[in-house]
């Protein structure tokens, strides 16, 4: 009887410990405040990408007639995918939910408090920042439909598609849904922003169809200053990705600068060599960007 007790007392204790050991391998996530300074500030940047950044570089591409409504869009879609994702969109991308889309457990940021955290930030601070991100996939649309589109069916539109398409894909990449499950990596958006909003802007142009008529850059000017403020917002895009204020966000800010110069350099020798007489900064500036995005998945 004893031999059994005996037994018996050493199983329990071997569970409690076991408990204890794996308990301690799980500790709770601590707010590291020059991670959340990082944060703040890279979540300033993005949305500096859309407004003024996108703004202006097609601001600046349209004719003169349609300056106005094109940067309007712009500050529009801000405020509209706000809303959005405060009401529905955060949960519906990070909720729990399914394998392609969450649930509605945060509706309305429901739960959401100063003390929570995601990683070593305020969560708020990771809303926020998934936010700008959310903001400039939708707002690089319009460069495909500009000048083609009613502002209130863009109204509708932007609602829409931010809800019913930027959310599921969202989840499914970066929520823990279907391509997580499968392995897809994709470290600051090539997937979720890049091929989602580009591929919508294919289908939106197909749908829509061709310009009237084609009217001349208005002001390249506006365009390079566009251009110039996505080139330093992207560091907040990419180096911010990484949540933390580490050597992987400083490699990414490192290879972002490198691939925009190259990309940028590569473009005015194309032009040069193709029989221009010089390169344009038109040229330049499409090349700074065209590198940004393609190094954002690999950062």
């Amino acid at each position: 009887m004893m031999k059994i007790i005996s037994r018996a007392l050493v199983f329990v204790g071997t569970l409690l410990v076991t408990t204890t050991v794996f308990a301690a391998e799980a500790p709770k996530p601590v707010l590291n405040p020059g991670d959340a300074a990082w944060m703040l500030t890279s979540t300033a940047l993005v949305l500096l990408m859309t407004i003024p950044g996108l703004a202006l570089f097609y601001g600046g591409l349209v004719g003169k007639k349609n300056v106005v409504s094109t940067i309007s869009q712009s500050f529009m879609i801000t405020c509209v995918v706000t809303l959005i994702w405060f009401i529905c969109g955060y949960s519906l991308t990070f909720g729990e939910g399914n394998l392609f889309i969450g649930d509605l457990s945060k509706l309305f940021l429901k739960g959401v408090d100063v003390a929570a955290l995601n990683m070593t930030v305020p969560e708020t601070v990771f809303i926020c920042y998934q936010l700008t991100f959310a903001i400039i996939t939708v707002s690089l649309i319009c460069g495909s439909i500009v000048e083609r589109v009613n502002f209130g069916a863009l109204f509708i539109f932007v609602v829409l598609w931010a809800a019913l398409v930027y959310a599921p894909i969202g989840h499914m990449v970066w929520g823990g849904g279907y391509l997580s499950k499968l392995g897809v990596l994709d470290y600051a958006g090539g997937t979720v922003v890049h091929i989602n909003s580009g591929v919508a802007g294919l289908v939106a142009a197909l749908v829509i169809g061709k310009r009237k008529s084609k009217a001349r850059p208005h002001n390249i000017a506006l365009t390079m200053i566009g251009a110039s403020m996505l080139w330093v917002g992207w560091f907040g895009f990419n180096a911010g990705s990484a949540v933390a204020a580490n050597g992987s966000a400083g490699m990414a800010m490192l290879v972002t600068q490198i691939a925009a110069a190259t990309a940028g350099i590569a473009w005015m020798l194309v032009e040069w060599f193709s029989g221009e007489k010089k390169p344009s900064l038109l040229g330049m500036c499409s090349g700074a960007v065209a590198g940004l995005v393609a190094i954002t998945p690999a950062s």
